[in-house]
């Protein structure tokens, strides 16, 4: 991540921008990443609209999605997603230690279907396709439609935290980062 923002987030973005907000935050202030992408507004509400649905759980439980976002924040050095997603994952049913876990090399201590999401996070980051073996595992759990959408999940949020990270997009205000600090 960048020492400072590269990108500061606007506090007084554009009408297109200031509605996309508005919608989706209401009267309260948009998290950085959002404030940030307000630089360009159909950009922000694109990500907003993949971002809602991924988050919605229409089509993958919250719990495993979680795993995914987590593993795929940490694998790519990105403080501010492991952070907002260590909120939702515990909101999600991680625990502490599952979200430490996540942390670690190690795949110990996962159950057969969690150490595949782990793997896949892992095996994506690693050469950008997800390993035979892993794949497999995966493919015995979830249906076609599911393992698009899983897909699709480790990918926008590779290509989130790319930009969090560089962009330097700041923790938002009572956002945890990295587990011990």
């Amino acid at each position: 991540m960048a020492d400072r923002p590269r990108i500061a987030p606007l506090t007084d973005p554009g009408p297109e921008a200031a509605a996309t907000l508005a919608t989706a935050f209401g009267d309260r202030p948009p998290l950085n990443i959002f404030a940030t992408l307000a630089h360009a507004p159909k950009m922000l509400e694109a990500v907003l609209h993949m971002g809602g649905f991924l988050l919605s759980g229409k089509g993958f439980p919250p719990r495993e999605r979680e795993i995914v976002i987590l593993r795929v924040g940490w694998r790519a050095g990105s403080v501010y997603e492991f952070g907002q997603h260590t909120v939702l994952g515990r909101q999600a049913g991680l625990t502490d230690e599952e979200i430490v876990r996540l942390t670690e090399d190690s795949l110990d201590g996962w159950d057969d279907a969690d150490r595949l999401l782990v793997a896949m996070a892992d095996d994506l980051h690693a050469d950008d396709k997800v390993a035979d073996r892993t794949w497999e595992g995966l493919a015995e759990r979830w249906t076609q439609t599911q393992l698009v959408e899983l897909l699709v999940l480790a990918g926008f949020y590779r290509l989130v935290s790319g930009f969090l990270n560089s962009a330097g997009v700041e923790l938002d205000p009572g956002i945890p980062g990295w587990p011990g600090q």
